[in-house]
C-alpha cells in the first residue's frame, strides 16, 4: 500500500506511463496520446518505467499489487483501470465502462461512462481529469460499492452474452444456422437495448409474457425442452424474472401471467388457482 498520499494537482498531469499492453492498454495509450498527453507505452512486462507524473496500470487484477510496487518509485501517482479492485495498492482508479478488442480508435471512449475513485481529493481530481480528457462521463464509485458496481457491469456485458448464446443455440435447433441467427437476431437485440435505454425495462418489455399469452410461452418451453434441454433451467429462470418485470407496479408477481408453465402444471389452470409463480 502506498501510504505517502501524494499530492499532484490535476493540472500538472502531463506525462503518463501506460503499464500493460493488453486490449485496454493499447487503446488507452492511443487515446491519451490523442488527448495531448505525453505517453510512454503501452509497456510490456519487464519494460523499464520512465519518470512520469502518472502511471496507470492496465494489468490483470491479480497483478496489480506487484505492478504498483514496481511503478510507485517512478510515478508521482499510480492508478489502475480495474472495476472490481479497490485502492489498497494505488492512488486512484479509472474504469472505462466499455468492452474492448484492442483495435478501437481513441473515439471509442467518447460518451461512455467511467467509474472513478481516489484516495485523496487530489488523486480523485487526477482520475476525473483523465476520464474527461478521454471523452468519458466520469462518476464516482467508492470501495464499499465497487463489487456491486462491477457486478452490474458484468451482467450488462458478460452475462448477457450467455443469454444471446442461448438464443443462437435455440435458433439452431429450429434449423437456422448460427451466422444467420446472429444476423437476424442482432437488429432485434439492438432495438431492445435502445428501448431499454430510453424507457427502462418494464416499459420496453414486449412479447408473450407481457401480453399474458401463456399458450405461446408453454409452446416455447416445450420447444426448448426438446431441442436444447440443457438450456431449460436458464429459460425457466429468465421466464420467472420476466414475469416479475411484467408487473413492476404490482406485488412483484406478474398479473399478466395467466397460467403456470412449470413441469406438470395444468395449462388450463390459472396461476391464481394453483399459486402464483415467483422469481
Amino acid at each position: 500500500m502506498n501510504e505517502t498520499f501524494p499530492s499532484l494537482p490535476a493540472a500538472s498531469v502531463r506525462d503518463i506511463a501506460v503499464v500493460g499492453a493488453g486490449r485496454l492498454g493499447r487503446v488507452l495509450a492511443r487515446a491519451l496520446t490523442a488527448a495531448g498527453l505525453g505517453v510512454a507505452g503501452p509497456l510490456h512486462r519487464g519494460d523499464p518505467i520512465p519518470a512520469v507524473d502518472v502511471a496507470i496500470l492496465c494489468v490483470p487484477d491479480a497483478a496489480i499489487h506487484d505492478a504498483a510496487l514496481a511503478a510507485h518509485p517512478h510515478a508521482r501517482v499510480v492508478g489502475h483501470v480495474s472495476g472490481a479492485t479497490g485502492l489498497d495498492d494505488v492512488d486512484f482508479s479509472v474504469h472505462p465502462l466499455q468492452t474492448f478488442t484492442g483495435t478501437e480508435a481513441p473515439s471509442v471512449f467518447h460518451g461512455i461512462g467511467a467509474a472513478i475513485d481516489g484516495r485523496t481529493p487530489e488523486t480523485l481530481a487526477v482520475a476525473e481529469k483523465l476520464a474527461v480528457g478521454l471523452g468519458t462521463h466520469p462518476f464516482q464509485v467508492d470501495d464499499r460499492r465497487r463489487a456491486g458496481y462491477h457486478a452490474s457491469a458484468s451482467i450488462a456485458s458478460n452475462l448477457i452474452l450467455a443469454v444471446l448464446d442461448a438464443a443462437e443455440r435455440v435458433a439452431g435447433s429450429a434449423g437456422i444456422p448460427s451466422a444467420e441467427a446472429r444476423a437476424v437476431l442482432a437488429p432485434l437485440v439492438r432495438q431492445t437495448v435502445t428501448n431499454w435505454a430510453d424507457r427502462g425495462a418494464a416499459e420496453a418489455l414486449t412479447g408473450p409474457i407481457a401480453r399474458g399469452d401463456e399458450a405461446t410461452v408453454a409452446r416455447q418451453r416445450v420447444a426448448v425442452a426438446a431441442g436444447n434441454p440443457e438450456l431449460l433451467e436458464l429459460v425457466d429462470a429468465l421466464t420467472a424474472q420476466t414475469r416479475v418485470l411484467a408487473d413492476r407496479d404490482g406485488d412483484g408477481v406478474s398479473s399478466r401471467s395467466a397460467r403456470s408453465t412449470t413441469p406438470g402444471a395444468d395449462q388450463g389452470t390459472t396461476t391464481g388457482e394453483t399459486g402464483r409463480s415467483r422469481a
